[in-house]
Order: structure tokens, then sequence, then C-alpha cells
């Protein structure tokens, strides 16, 4: 029964739907922004190319040399260190990696949390997205139906005694709802006699 419970909360849960609708609704705000970012990298643009073309390949080539010189001299540097470390304790080490061990099960549990503080956030930004949808939609089919069929007026009808009975064109829509859900009665019909037959 436990897991039939936890089954059918999981796919009654909605989170997952308004965290889809909050993913797409926060795609399209950052696609708005979409246009004005090509407008700047295309006035950028000749100004970097122009650059780029300034730019004297031995120069760069001097550059990149140096780089690599420094980066395999401090390679070198830090390999020498960690040769000559060797005779360092093994106790020592085996702390220092249980320490380094415990301070990653700390970062993942903190990393954790913040993953599902944002899952939060942005479900609860689909769920405001959704409301919004259907506020707008539902405004939307009603300008709608006034439009098509105006606005409804309240007419002036007579009961049995006599007497002005105010109804309106959705009191009589109702009524005829009513009418069509309730039983039709039917009338009995009478059982015809067999007739003998002839002699």
């Amino acid at each position: 029964m436990a897991i039939t419970d936890d089954l059918r909360k999981t796919l009654s849960d909605p989170t997952p739907l308004y965290f889809a609708a909050g993913t797409a609704d926060l795609a399209l705000q950052q696609a708005k922004k979409v246009p004005a970012l090509v407008e700047q990298l295309r006035a950028e643009a000749p100004a970097r190319i122009e650059k780029v073309r300034g730019t004297d390949p031995k120069a760069v080539q001097e550059k990149a040399a140096a780089r690599a010189k420094e980066a395999q001299e401090t390679l070198q540097s830090k390999v020498t260190e960690l040769i000559g470390g060797f005779d360092v304790d093994l106790k020592k080490l085996g702390e220092q990696a249980q320490d380094l061990a415990l301070r990653g099960v700390g970062v993942a549990a903190e990393y954790a949390v913040r993953a599902r503080e944002t899952y939060e956030k942005v479900a609860e930004h689909g769920e405001q997205a959704v409301k919004t949808w259907r506020g707008e939609a539902a405004e939307d089919i009603e300008e709608l139906a006034i439009a098509v069929e105006g606005k409804a007026e309240p007419v002036e009808v007579k009961d049995e005694a006599g007497r002005p009975k105010v109804a309106t064109p959705e009191a009589a829509a109702e009524r005829k709802a009513a009418a069509r859900k309730a039983p039709t009665a039917r009338k009995a019909t009478p059982l015809k006699k067999p007739t003998p037959p002839a002699k």
C-alpha cells in the first residue's frame, strides 16, 4: 500500500510540470533579449575585425611562445616540489585524504541543497506563469463571447399568476440544462392481448 500511495503522490504532484513551464517562460524571457545582443554585436564587429587585422602575427607568436615557456617552467617546479615531498609521513597523508573526502561530501551536500532551491524557485515561477496564462486565456475567451453574443440583457417574463419575473439568458440556459439532465417519464403502453388463433 505504501508503494501505491507513494506512486499516487508522485504522479499527482504538479511541481515537475510547473518546473517545465517555468523553464519555458524563463527561456522566452531570455529569447526576447537576443535581438538587442545581435544589434550590439553588429555594432561592435567592425572594430573587432579591424583590431584583428591590425595585429602583427609575429607578436602573437612571441606572446604564445612566452606563455608556453612560462607554463612549462611552472609545471616543472610543481613536479619538483611533488617529488621532493615524498618524504612526508604516511599518517599525515591519510588524515589529509580523509579531510578532503569530508570536504567533498560537504560541498556535494551544499550543491544538492542549492539545486533543490533552484528547482523550487523555477517551479514557483512556472506556477505563476501558468496562472498568468490561464487568466489571460479566460479574459480573452470572455471578451470573445461578449463580442459574439453581445451583452446579456435581462428579459421580463411573467409567472403563472401574471406577476412580472425577471429572467436572464443565463437563467434560461440553466433551466434548459436542468431539463436535459432530468429523466423523462415514459408512459406505460398497455400490453396487447394476443389474438387467439383462428379455428
